[in-house]
This record gives structure tokens, C-alpha cells and sequence, in this order.
């Protein structure tokens, strides 16, 4: 079968890439850029979950390539609002050009992703056995036709697959407005990142440290209503002129630094850039052979999220349904599911900030009044802020799925994901937690370690960390359970877990590669186990068919 193709080397579609190449697919990632990663102010906030998946996926440096915050802390005028010990969770916050350079190079060392450079897609088309993708190369002018199985819109917020696939891209082009800067200098808050609302120094109204490697700081100001923005998508991080100008960030660097640290001390300025929060939700996800993920799907950021941790789940999700249809174990309805999962996990995102923005950027004049006694204060609604900025709750943790139905009915993407706020952790759907688990050649380690090959059937076995694996391995559930694993129609891995939140001892549990729990069951019964398993994949394997092209 030919490989799947992917448009775009960015962060999403370098990671969905290596993703396949996990599960034995082979890629063509077709790059409009020269393959270089050059630095600039973007930088990116990761959650533990997306955090481990990148390690799975080669990019071992994370932990070095950023810097862990270990406290947050929101400030307004003069007054502590709300301060927070991460503890032992703290948050990585890293360079985006780090990121991608170590994605780049793990995909450079996988022989099943080949990377094209100076490739820009001019022409699609697309039938019941494939895609066809015609690109000029950006400096000799020589166009090249490539095939491929499906194809990967991870092109950007100015997706150039997504409009020729005729896919709308609605939204508000201007949530919020930053303006940004890199600095190399010593704060009085090390290893601390701190948001400062209505600080006492005249002419911000929201300032936001958050510390980088190497004695760096990223530093971002909200600024007030500009022009008005442009109707269509933009570059989040293109510059608008007379934002940021020379002057006027100079000035805001020096009472910025001032404020917080008594004076100003010594700083060097490194990079600057205006940052324009946009609200996007691609009308459809999926377009025949062709999807869409990352900032080409959607776009998000108001209130501190995180719209490259939503494409990284864009990639987990898709990357092992793909798989299976590609190696013949699902069929084309498994396909329809991820537009259902992750436009409905999106879109539930932006919901929430629409319902907690009136809250938290209250208009002036009376109508502040106003909204003042019906929200309450700002230190009632400042954990939203926390959430946002820190990858939790309602705008970061990672979705819960809706379980698949018993039975195909031919509108599984018309399902929607829900909010895993306050869910168990046996509830179907949710991401499952990172325990510790043994595996059947008595390797141990996290669960998450394990996900990206095939789905997990991890049984709950209180002591079984105690014995030596051959000797459980013969004993009570794990026989069956092994013989149960080699027969399901899903590629699937056997592990022990001694506790598991909410399971009792010889329950089992069935995981998907992306590590959202399938379901749970009591022992080992081959027809619910293979009855999960096939609903996990769409129903019963069949063979492609046209009914999505064109």
C-alpha cells in the first residue's frame, strides 16, 4: 500500500510521522520550508501526557531542550491572588524551534519517514485508492506528482490543504492580542512563572513571566483593542506594525522589570514579536482520504491554552487509526472517529473560554460594574487563568472520548468528546493513568511507556510486582488472558499492573495506542474482550470503499 502523505514538518506533522513510523507506516512529510529550524519567540507549554508521548516518539531531550516551573503564581495591583507548589508535576515549558529540531532529527533517523523539503502543494485529487498530490519545488520551479494511501493537512493556520479541500475555517480573528519578547536576565522568582493582572507600573494591564533554559525568560503583555483584525486566518505569530516598535518595547521591557524587581536590572533583549489570539474550528476534520491536524484543524490560546498540546493529540489520535486501516485490521468507519473525538474535544475547549472569558476580561464603565456582582471577584475566577496556563481543567487536561457504539451506525463522526474534568479513571474514554506496569518479559516501567505499538490489556494484579514474571506468567488470569490478546483482531501487548485507581484486584483493562481506556471487565472473557475490541476499531474490518472521496 502506498505511504500515508503528510503536508507540513512542523511540530504536528513531524510527530504524527514518527507516530506512524511506530506502527509500521511508512511517510512522505512534503516541507514548504528548506528544513531548517530557526529560533524565534514561540514557545510551547507541555502537559506530562503530550510531554511522554514525544519521548515515545524519539524526541528524548525535552527534559534539557526546557525549563520546569515548580511554582505559579497570579498577582493583581499589589495583592497575591494565588499562588501554587507543582511539586513533583511541575510544567515544561520549552523554545518551539528546540522542539521541532529534536522531532526533525528523530524523523531523520526513522527510515520509514521520508522528509521532502521546498515542496509546495499546488494541486489534490483524490480517488477510492488514494491521493494524488502535485508540488512545485520552491527554487528550481520542477513540479513532482506524489500517491499516496491518505493524506495529512499538518500545513498551519493558512492550511493550503484545507482550502483546496473547500473546508471552512470559521472563527474570531482577535481573542487577544500580545505582544512578546525573549529576554536573558535574573528575576527575583526563579523557576517561577508569574502572571500579573492591573500591575501598579502605568500602561500594561496584564504582564506574564515564565522561565526558559539558559537564564531565559519569555515575557508576554496583553495588550489593549488595536485595528481591526483581518477576516481571514493569519500566522498567530506574524508582526503587526505599530504594536511593537522599538520604543514602546523598550519601555515596556524597563517598567516591566522595574515592577518586579525594584529596579531595573542588567537584561540583554533577544527577540520580540506580536502574538494574535485567534478562535478557529475547521468546518470538517476529514475530507474523503484527507484530514486535517494542528494549527490547520484549529486554533486556541486565549487564557494561556495550548493549541500545539491539542495538535500533538490531533497526531496520537489519528496516527494509530490510520495504522489499523493500513495494515487491514479496520475499516473505513474507524477513520470517520477522529473527526468526532477531536473536533468535539476542540470545539468543547472553546466553549469553555467563551463561557470564562466575560469572567475574566470584564468590559469597563458600568457594565464592569455590572459583571462584577454577577461573576464575583477576580480571585473567585483566577483558577481559570491557572488552568489555561498550566494545561489543566477545563482548557487543558487531556479530553475524555465518547465510548465507540455497540453496533456501527454510520454516524460515528458525529460523536462528540466531553471535558474529563472530575471523571474516574476507569471511565471509558478517558486517559488513562500513568501507572506502573511489568510487562510479560518482566520489563517495568510507567504505562504510559508502553502506548504507540498496539492496544494494552492491563489487568489489575495486587503483589504481582513481588514474583519473578515466569512465575506469574503461567499462573491464575494470564494464561487466558495471553491466548485471549493473541486472537483479538487488534494488535495488543499483556501487562500487569498491582494497582490501578478504582479497579479491584482481576479487573481488565482495554487501553488504545493513544492511551484512552476502550473499557473494563472482570476477568478474562473472550467475547467481551474481542466485543470491545471490534467496537475500539469501528466494527469489523471491511473493505475500503469510495464513500467518502471526492
Amino acid at each position: 500500500m502506498d505511504p500515508v502523505i503528510i503536508v507540513g514538518a512542523g511540530p504536528v506533522g513531524l510527530a504524527l510521522a514518527l507516530d506512524l513510523a511506530r506502527h509500521e507506516v511508512p511517510s512522505i512529510v512534503l516541507d514548504e520550508g528548506p528544513g531548517l529550524c530557526p529560533e524565534s519567540p514561540r514557545t510551547t507549554v507541555l502537559r506530562p501526557d503530550t510531554t511522554a508521548q514525544l519521548t515515545r516518539l524519539g524526541y528524548t531531550r525535552a527534559a534539557t531542550d526546557g525549563a520546569a516551573w515548580h511554582g505559579w503564581r497570579i498577582l493583581r495591583r499589589r495583592q497575591e491572588v494565588l499562588h501554587l507548589d507543582l511539586g513533583a508535576t511541575p510544567v515544561l515549558h520549552l523554545p518551539q524551534h528546540r522542539l521541532q529540531r529534536g522531532l526533525r532529527d528523530a524523523a531523520g533517523a526513522e527510515p520509514l519517514v521520508e522528509l521532502v523539503p521546498l515542496q509546495r502543494v499546488e494541486e489534490l485529487e483524490q480517488d477510492g485508492e488514494g491521493v494524488s498530490v502535485r508540488t512545485r519545488h520552491a527554487e528550481d520551479g520542477r513540479t513532482t506528482w506524489w500517491r499516496g494511501s491518505q493524506l495529512v493537512g499538518c500545513d498551519g493556520a493558512r492550511s493550503t490543504i484545507r482550502k483546496l479541500l473547500r473546508i471552512r475555517f470559521p472563527g474570531r480573528a482577535a481573542v487577544d492580542r500580545y505582544a512578546v519578547a525573549t529576554l536573558r536576565v535574573d528575576l527575583p522568582f526563579p523557576g517561577e512563572a508569574r502572571l500579573h493582572r492591573d500591575p501598579p507600573w502605568r500602561g500594561d494591564r496584564e504582564a506574564l513571566a515564565r522561565p526558559l533554559p539558559d537564564g531565559l525568560w519569555r515575557l508576554d503583555w496583553r495588550l489593549p483593542p488595536g485595528r481591526p483584525a483581518p477576516a481571514a486566518p493569519v500566522d498567530p505569530h506574524a508582526t503587526w506594525p505599530g504594536i511593537v516598535t522599538g520604543d514602546t518595547l523598550v519601555a515596556r521591557v524597563r517598567a516591566t522589570l522595574g515592577g518586579w524587581c525594584g529596579e531595573i536590572p542588567r537584561y540583554d533583549l533577544l527577540a520580540a514579536a506580536d502574538h494574535l489570539v485567534q478562535q478557529r474550528l475547521a468546518g470538517r476534520f476529514r475530507a474523503g482520504r484527507c484530514f486535517l491536524a494542528g494549527d490547520a484543524a484549529h486554533l486556541h490560546g486565549a487564557l494561556g491554552m495550548q493549541n500545539l498540546d491539542d495538535g500533538l493529540r490531533d497526531a496520537g489520535n489519528l496516527a494509530w487509526k490510520l495504522a489499523l486501516v493500513w495494515h487491514g485490521h479496520a475499516g473505513d468507519a474507524l477513520l470517520d472517529t477522529y473527526e468526532g473525538e477531536r473536533r468535539g474535544a476542540v470545539g468543547a475547549r472553546l466553549r469553555a473560554v467563551d463561557q470564562a472569558m466575560p469572567l475574566l476580561r470584564p468590559v469597563k464603565g458600568w457594565e464592569q460594574a455590572r459583571r462584577s456582582l454577577l461573576s464575583g471577584s477576580f480571585r473567585k475566577h483566577a483558577p481559570l487563568l491557572t488552568d489555561g496556563t498550566l494545561g489543566a481543567g477545563r482548557f487543558g487536561s487531556p479530553p475524555a472520548y465518547p465510548p465507540p457504539p455497540a453496533a456501527p451506525t454510520g454516524r460515528a463522526g458525529r460523536r462528540t468528546a466531553a471535558l474529563s474534568e472530575g471523571l474516574a479513571e476507569t471511565t471509558p474514554g478517558v486517559l488513562v493513568p500513568d501507572v506502573p506496569v511489568i510487562a510479560a518479559d518482566g520489563a517495568k516501567g510507567p504505562l504510559h511507556d508502553r502506548l504507540g505499538r498496539g492496544f494494552l490489556l492491563v489487568l489489575v494484579a495486587p503483589g504481582a510486582g513481588v514474583w519473578a514474571s515466569e512465575h506469574w506468567l503461567g499462573a491464575g488470569l494470564m494464561p487466558r488472558l495471553a491466548e485471549t490478546a493473541a486472537a483479538l483482531p487488534v494488535p495488543a501487548e499483556v501487562v500487569v499492573a498491582e494497582v490501578y485507581p478504582g479497579a479491584t484486584a482481576h479487573t481488565v483493562l482495554l487501553v488504545r495506542p493513544d492511551g484512552h481506556l476502550v473499557g473494563t471487565m472482570q476477568g478474562s472473557r473472550a467475547e467481551e474482550l474481542h466485543a470491545l475490541a471490534d467496537r475500539a476499531r469501528g466494527g469489523p474490518a471491511a473493505l475500503p470503499t469510495a464513500e467518502h472521496t471526492g
